[in-house]
């Protein structure tokens, strides 16, 4: 039997989000998307973060499972799949009055898969910040030529 615990995280954010939510406050997360598996629109992001107001009111539906946050939610009217690992949820917070916590950025160890080949490597070669009222730019995702036929691009940031 080993002595190995899971991960906390998970839990953390669960009951921190119940707590908020049962006292009618809006909760928000702050996620660290560099840590791999993170799917979010990327011209939201700034400064390697995005807060999102996951509350039951502003999303189309929520599932906070065993590893990951998923949820929909309209960006510019545009409706998105958001994906996040809890290992990049830095803090959950109610907005009206800052009540919640911080939490430290986990992130997983590299895993070999079909979609990323022992051995491979995909770098971020800029992630643009983009103010609200500016244009949405694409973010620019260079791999090597191992892995360019591995996946195809999406929203996902992907670190080494």
């Amino acid at each position: 039997m080993s002595n190995e615990m899971t991960s906390n995280k998970p839990y953390i954010v669960r009951a921190f989000y119940d707590w908020i939510s049962d006292n009618d406050l809006t909760p928000y997360i702050v996620v660290d998307v560099s840590v791999y598996g993170v799917m979010v629109p990327a011209a939201y992001v700034s400064d390697g973060q995005i807060v999102l107001n996951v509350s039951a009111a502003a999303v189309g539906s929520i599932a906070l499972g065993d590893e990951t946050i998923e949820l929909s939610a309209r960006f510019g009217g545009k409706l998105e799949m958001i994906s996040i690992p809890y290992g990049a949820i830095a803090a959950i917070y109610a907005k009206e009055n800052g009540a919640g916590t911080s939490l430290p950025i986990e992130h997983p160890e590299p895993a070999t898969s079909a979609e990323a080949p022992a051995g491979a490597s995909v770098k971020i070669s800029a992630v643009q910040a983009v103010d609200s009222n500016d244009t949405a730019k694409p973010t620019t995702i260079k791999a090597d030529s191992k892995t360019s036929k591995a996946k195809k691009p999406s929203l996902s940031v992907v670190k080494k």
